[in-house]
């Protein structure tokens, strides 16, 4: 059995332009990522727990997108919108998988924003090496087995009408669609799913910028508020982008014509934020400017 992703379909005359344009976007993504990952390697400066998950997180990015992106690049070249049954299923694993990784990795380093402000003096001791390896390698494997049998269930399902695809990958949503047998069971996969893996970390999240915000309140001077809260900006507005569009995507009512407003908000949340997260750590961040402006200079 084959689906077929319609992708952008409904704009026939701008193929070669959006092949263009998310051809770049890809090459910006792969680069800007990895020279955040590079620089938290190779600069002594960086390697501190903060950038250890900075660099964890640019790679998962890489990852992130490279499982959505090249199939649609893909698609609209050759305009041949076929993928078959496995692949669907595979892209949408991985996607899963790694929509699970991001979220706890972003839980993951608020925690460590936290245990720096709120904790300085035992910060050396609680966010040792041994402990962020520990806590990036659960990011990456805490939802394998989960994701590997929704993904299973959803493709199990009987699919005996129409085999097109409104969307550019194989989402959840769009696939259950297509689904002519009782989907319940699956549907409410889907809220457990989202309750363990979206849910859970952002309520983590919460309560660390939560405790973070009360601490930085706490200190004397405007200067020192200042400085605390510059070193977890970044990635207060990462965690808004992300969380922010997946909630409006995923949670907001469904009407017949939502189609393209889903493509878009999907767009935004797996590409679109990928392509600026580069920019918002660099930007907003001294160490990483200094180190990034230390390798072009060598």
């Amino acid at each position: 059995m084959e689906f077929v992703l319609l992708g952008f379909a409904d704009v026939p005359h701008l193929q070669k332009f959006l092949f263009g344009l998310f051809l770049i976007i890809y090459i910006i993504i792969f680069l800007g990522n990895g020279t955040i990952l590079l620089i938290t390697k190779l600069d002594p400066g960086l390697h501190t727990p903060m950038y250890f998950f900075l660099g964890n997180f640019s790679f998962l990015e890489i990852c992130y997108v490279s499982a959505i992106l090249p199939r649609m690049l893909t698609n609209l070249w050759t305009q041949r919108r076929g993928i078959s049954f496995a692949a669907c299923a595979t892209q949408m694993c991985w996607f899963l998988m790694l929509g699970a990784t991001e979220c706890f990795l972003l839980a993951v380093m608020a925690y460590d924003r936290y245990v720096a402000i709120c904790n300085p003096l035992h910060y050396p001791l609680v966010m040792n090496h041994k402990v962020c390896v520990q806590l990036v390698a659960g990011s990456w494997v805490n939802g394998i087995l989960v994701h590997i049998g929704q993904t299973f269930l959803i493709f199990s399902l009987p699919f005996c009408g129409s085999n097109l695809i409104n969307h550019f990958f194989c989402d959840i949503p769009p696939i259950l669609k297509l689904a002519c047998g009782d989907t319940f069971v699956n549907e409410m996969m889907v809220y457990v799913d989202a309750v363990l893996f979206v849910v859970v970390p952002f309520v983590l999240i919460l309560v660390s910028y939560g405790k973070i915000i009360s601490t930085i309140l706490k200190l004397p001077s405007a200067t020192s508020r200042a400085k605390a809260f510059s070193t977890c900006s970044s990635h207060l507005i990462v965690v808004t982008l992300f969380y922010g569009s997946g909630i409006i995507s995923y949670l907001r009512p469904k009407t017949e014509n939502s189609a393209g407003t889903d493509k878009v908000l999907s767009l935004f949340y797996t590409i679109v934020i990928p392509l600026f997260n580069p920019m918002i750590y660099s930007l907003r961040n001294k160490d990483v400017t200094m180190a990034l402006r230390k390798l072009l200079c060598k």
